[in-house]
């Protein structure tokens, strides 16, 4: 390490700085957002023990969990930069835009890690993959940037649920249930309406417009609660048991409408909440292929 004249730090401490704040960036705390649906989606469509370990489900996985997150979260950060100034997230949780073309190179490289996926996977896969990049790009990048158009930016955060949708393509060779893939989708676009609630009154000072600028705060519930309602409706076809654990969100918007807990603090914790329903939704799939009564003593 050297210090310059200027008091700039270089060296191996300011590439581990650089390596910190690519962390960061990633958002952590959300990196089973992408990668946790990869799980789902090999669980729901392996057939024996054996199709649970394909190397191309370890691919996927290995891709949504870190090198996606970090296309996603610094395309988002990059075209953002401005309007975080007003962002009460970015000065404890996460990070406000502070990259250098070392850290843009590697935000373009994340996304050219993907290539290989399509070279690993079949034709039935590709528009799935595809999907992802396009909409992780352009979710934040001119010219669409749905961000800011009210309803498109609802929409187009199926993105999170395509990585799913890959993996049980991958796995199964053929596409899972049309109710599913429906049923996953309002979920997450109930899942980034409510997240955007914190977000009202900054992006209304940026002229940011969102679903939950546009709605307001009680109305954005309302929208939230019905996408996750239909969500379990979709899902409850499929299974019922499936339906009844999606059910879980409504009642979980609803009670954070009408209690004392501020939506900011409850929106951190989403991840907690997500895990659990994931886990029960990825055991009850295991069950199908290695039941509790052959490994219980």
């Amino acid at each position: 390490m050297a210090v310059t004249t200027d008091g700039t730090v270089t060296g191996d401490d300011a590439l581990a700085d650089q390596l910190r704040y690519l962390l960061t960036l990633s958002r952590p705390r959300f990196w089973f957002y992408l990668a946790g649906p990869v799980v789902v989606g090999v669980a729901a469509a392996a057939r024996s023990v054996p199709e649970l370990f394909l190397p191309v489900g370890f691919a996927l996985f290995a891709y949504f969990l870190f090198p996606a997150n970090v296309l996603l979260y610094g395309v988002n950060d990059i075209f953002d930069a401005d309007i975080d100034t007003e962002n009460p997230k970015k000065t404890d949780k996460e990070a406000r835009w502070q990259g250098d073309r070392l850290v843009v190179a590697t935000v373009i490289a994340s996304g050219l890690l993907a290539v290989p996926l399509f070279a690993l996977t079949s034709a039935a896969v590709w528009p799935w993959l595809a999907g992802f990049l396009l909409l992780a790009v352009e979710y934040s990048a001119p010219p669409a940037r749905f961000k800011t158009t009210p309803i498109l930016d609802s929409l187009s955060n199926g993105l999170y649920i395509l990585p799913g949708v890959a993996a049980y393509t991958a796995v199964a060779g053929s596409q899972p249930p049309a109710l599913a893939v429906v049923g996953a989708w309002l979920w997450t676009m109930g899942m980034h309406t409510f997240s955007a609630i914190p977000d009202i009154e900054p992006d209304r000072r940026a002229g940011i417009r969102t679903t939950a600028t546009w709605l307001g705060e009680r109305r954005t519930y309302s929208y939230v609660a019905a996408c996750w309602l239909a969500a379990a409706v979709a899902f409850g076809l499929v299974d019922p048991r499936l339906g009844a654990l999606i059910g879980v969100y409504p009642v979980f918007v609803a009670w954070v409408a009408g209690s004392s807990v501020a939506v900011d603090r409850a929106y951190w914790w989403f991840p907690a909440l997500n895990t659990a329903v994931g886990a029960l939704f990825t055991l009850g799939l295991l069950w199908r292929i290695v039941p509790p009564a052959e490994v219980l003593p």
